[in-house]
């Protein structure tokens, strides 16, 4: 217990605390604006961590980072440009809740459910760090191929539409993720002889264009006005939440769970839990057909995976100094640099510290609660301003955010191009979401697949022959036949037209 008390005494210090205030009102600010990440958030930190003690370095990258991720979900509410591709999971139902004047309701159930499942998160981050690394460990490349097709599938059967219309999203996606040179055989791929793809289409650029910048030309070419902000008398940010605790606690708690568990997992981050747990709580929904129509119960549950997949990913981080996404990477390279070698010895040579990180992630999502209030009030003016002056700003910021990826004005021409095939694809009822996760995921699906069929010397059976890569390989077949088979179902139930029969 004396190491607790001297985590309190390191952490709860004037100084440390205006650091984590002042890193949440950055994190903050630069979450809510589309194209800045909370990985661009914590990147620009690390320069002025060099001049701090570890504790307070440490505690504001905590602190950015689970604002960011919160802050993602604003202008996807608000403006229908998600600030990260995890908030692409429900940018619908939020954006459509905004329609209906409801958006400081939406706000405040991604607000108030961050903060839960990134407490859940940290409670578990706390007490079976140990035990949950060591099944992250066991996760190879056979595993993580079908963690990240399983991904892939909801993507498809979670987009508003029909399912043919997600899955040509996703092939979009999945084959622009395939440009570049960053592939198994280091071979260039789609680059046409330009340069600027060898390094392939980031995503931020892309997803700035195929949201933000669609979203510029739609209100170009229709003069539509945005949404008004809610009167006064209406819901407002945390009224209505505990009902919505009290309404679907199965749906918080499921998806703090699955969040924590799949933010363990080397590689995967918030992204593949966002749209996971959206996935499931589409399918175990009471109300299937309300989803995509403005509906909090996803929301509520995608809310809570994401900030329990950050917890979560600093459990093989600071287990075995193994990064569970780009953020931890970051953090572990901190840590190395302050002289402390993340991994099982540093819980017995520097326990204090380990607990003072578990103090900063409570303070954290604590502290996310008032200021989430302060900026979704702030924020909440975007919807007052007439749209011949809110669009120009917004194309402003998409430029900026394209531009600032790698300082090279390419990044703005690929947000261009994006922004029309956005256009068009909307215009033609065809979802943006899963082309994010298709360029996101696409990637690692590769990868892995490759990776495995190396090991498994082109053996498609090896996919099922370790137990943990055999339940999610059937699971994810059974989630792909499920719905033919009701369909077959439904179509042997229903009555025939008999063709002996004459009229009259």
């Amino acid at each position: 217990m004396s190491f607790v008390a001297e985590a309190f005494a390191l952490v709860f210090q004037p100084y440390v605390l205006l650091v984590i205030l002042g890193s949440a009102c950055f994190g903050m600010f630069v979450g809510a604006i589309p194209g800045l990440t909370a990985t661009m958030a914590t990147a620009l930190l690390v320069p002025v961590t060099f001049f701090m003690d570890p504790i307070p370095a440490i505690a504001a990258i905590v602190t950015a980072t689970a604002m960011a991720i919160f802050a993602g979900d604003i202008p996807g509410a608000l403006l229908r440009m998600p600030g990260t591709p995890a908030s692409a999971a429900y940018v619908e139902d939020a954006y459509r809740m905004t329609r209906k004047g409801l958006s400081e309701e939406a706000l405040g159930a991604a607000l108030v459910f961050s903060a839960i499942g990134g407490i859940f998160g940290t409670i578990v981050l706390v007490t079976a760090s140990p035990a949950l690394a060591e099944i992250a460990l066991k996760f190879s490349s056979f595993e993580y191929f079908w963690l990240v097709v399983l991904g892939l599938s909801c993507a498809i059967f979670v987009s508003p539409g029909s399912v043919p219309r997600g899955l040509i999203s996703l092939l979009i996606g999945l084959f622009a993720a395939t440009i570049g040179i960053d592939n198994p055989a280091g071979e260039p791929r789609y680059t046409f002889g330009t340069v600027d793809l060898l390094a392939g289409v980031q995503f931020i650029p892309a997803m700035i264009g195929l949201f933000a910048v669609s979203e510029v030309l739609r209100s170009v070419v229709t003069r539509q006005e945005r949404p008004r902000i809610e009167r006064p008398g209406q819901p407002g940010i945390f009224r209505g939440q505990w009902i919505n605790l009290r309404r679907y606690p199965a749906q918080v708690m499921r998806g703090s769970v699955v969040g924590t568990a799949i933010g363990a997992l080397p590689g995967a981050g918030a992204d593949i839990a966002a749209w996971i747990s959206y996935a499931i709580s589409k399918r175990f929904s009471k109300d299937k057909g309300k989803f995509g129509t403005g509906h909090v119960e996803g929301l509520v549950e995608a809310g809570a995976s994401n900030n329990g997949a950050v917890s979560g990913a600093w459990i093989p981080a600071l287990v075995f100094g193994i990064p569970g996404d780009s953020i931890t990477a970051i953090v572990i390279g901190v840590l190395y640099v302050k002289g402390i070698n993340p991994g099982p010895t540093v819980f017995i040579t520097n326990p204090q510290m380990i607990y003072a990180v578990f103090i900063v992630f409570f303070l954290a999502n604590i502290i996310m609660l008032p200021l989430g209030w302060v900026a979704i009030k702030a924020a909440g003016t975007i919807l007052s301003i007439p749209t011949r002056v809110l669009m120009p700003v917004i194309l402003m910021f998409c430029i900026v955010g394209s531009f600032a990826i790698n300082n090279s004005i390419f990044g703005v021409i690929l947000m261009l191009i994006f922004g029309v095939l956005g256009f068009v694809m909307e215009e033609n009822d065809i979802p943006i979401a899963p082309a994010i996760l298709g360029l996101v995921l696409g990637p690692m699906l590769e990868q892995n697949f490759i990776t495995s069929m190396i090991k498994a010397d082109g053996s498609f059976l090896a996919f099922f022959e370790r137990p943990i890569a055999a339940g999610l390989g059937i699971f994810t077949i059974a989630i792909w036949c499920i719905p033919l088979i009701v369909w077959a179902a439904n179509r042997r139930r229903s009555p025939q037209p008999r063709d002996d029969v004459t009229p009259g």
